[in-house]
């Protein structure tokens, strides 16, 4: 059990994939159209845009329209669920959740991953603590998964944004379907998935292709790097602004992300952050140890591993040093 660890932790730490997913792919299609696109597709970008807002509801711990317009690193909770599409349900647990923290001045991304079976002590449910960090979602929505991760790890969280997964069949649909190289071998939900054998996929092939966890030797980490990689393709295949300007992919984009990130918010980080995409590095909480704790089997970080996670973040951020948090289970 322990040689396996080692080799998953090795296995995670060689992989490294470049950040795409879906809220953002209205911000690669501004970058890749340079903003020379007619009005009424800026006005579709915009709408999918508003459609997708939604206030997190809790107090920001740093002022954000401060920190774009200074041009000053940011971080964004990224979240991802498969419970139905967003505008009709914001419950269930979240599958996937990354920091990620974008720093123009060293042209840099971290992305930091939490295991979805991370144990923690929720914010404002001590009756339910400890639980998996998953379970904070269903608790409290995004509020409580932002406050979750800034206790869990002492850094503030600027910006979320939530990626419906099972949302991704309307839109794969959309494109014509995409063909993706599987990442390893692999059968789920009726398919079969061959390694790096090109593979193409409709929307609910891909879905199954993205959700697959347990099959997985890299766990969570390898089902995000998988939702990665079909984000990556969706971007790729569309990657001119007249194949993906069209009423559906707009209005199926709206309907599967949630953010608290405005459309000028956007527009922003296209003009001067798009340099931070020079050099992206990927992490994750490590060395996790599983316990049994209040009959779940919960994955509990060490202390010191959450505090290299700190670290790494703050420093991402320009924030000087602070002990990470403690309301993780060591």
């Amino acid at each position: 059990m322990a040689d396996s660890r080692i080799q998953r932790d090795q296995e995670r730490h060689q992989r490294s994939h470049k950040l795409r997913n879906t809220i953002l792919i209205i911000i690669a299609v501004i970058l890749i159209g340079g903003g020379s696109f007619a009005a009424y597709k800026y006005m579709m970008l915009k709408n999918a845009a508003d459609k997708s807002y939604k206030s997190a509801g809790i107090e920001k711990e740093r002022n954000t329209d401060a920190l774009l317009r200074q041009k000053k690193p940011i971080s964004i909770l990224l979240m991802g669920t498969d419970t139905g599409e967003l505008h009709r349900s914001y419950k269930g647990r979240t599958d996937t959740m990354m920091v990620v923290t974008i720093n123009p001045k060293t042209e840099k991304t971290l992305i930091t991953s939490i295991p979805r079976d991370t144990a923690v002590n929720i914010p404002g449910y001590p009756a339910q603590s400890p639980a998996k960090i998953n379970a904070a979602y269903a608790y409290g929505s995004a509020k409580t998964s932002i406050e979750t991760v800034q206790k869990m790890l002492n850094i503030p969280i600027d910006y979320y944004a939530l990626i419906n997964m099972r949302g991704l069949v309307q839109i794969v649909d959309q494109v014509g379907g995409v063909t993706i190289s599987p990442l390893l071998t692999f059968d789920y939900e009726g398919y079969h998935f061959e390694h790096n054998q090109p593979t193409k996929m409709d929307g609910k092939k891909a879905l199954a292709y993205s959700r697959m966890r347990y099959s997985d030797p890299l766990g969570d980490f390898g089902r995000e790097q998988r939702q990665r990689q079909l984000l990556q393709t969706i971007v790729n295949k569309n990657g001119a602004v007249s194949s993906i300007m069209n009423q559906g992919f707009i209005n199926s984009l709206s309907k599967t992300t949630q953010t608290d990130l405005t459309f000028g918010d956007l527009t922003k980080i296209v003009a001067k952050y798009h340099d931070a995409r020079s050099e992206i590095q990927e992490t994750y909480l490590k060395n996790q140890t599983g316990r049994e704790i209040n009959y779940q089997e919960m994955e509990v970080t060490p202390r010191s591993e959450l505090q290299a996670a700190t670290n790494k973040i703050r420093e991402s951020l320009d924030l000087p040093y602070k002990e990470t948090g403690s309301i993780a289970i060591h």
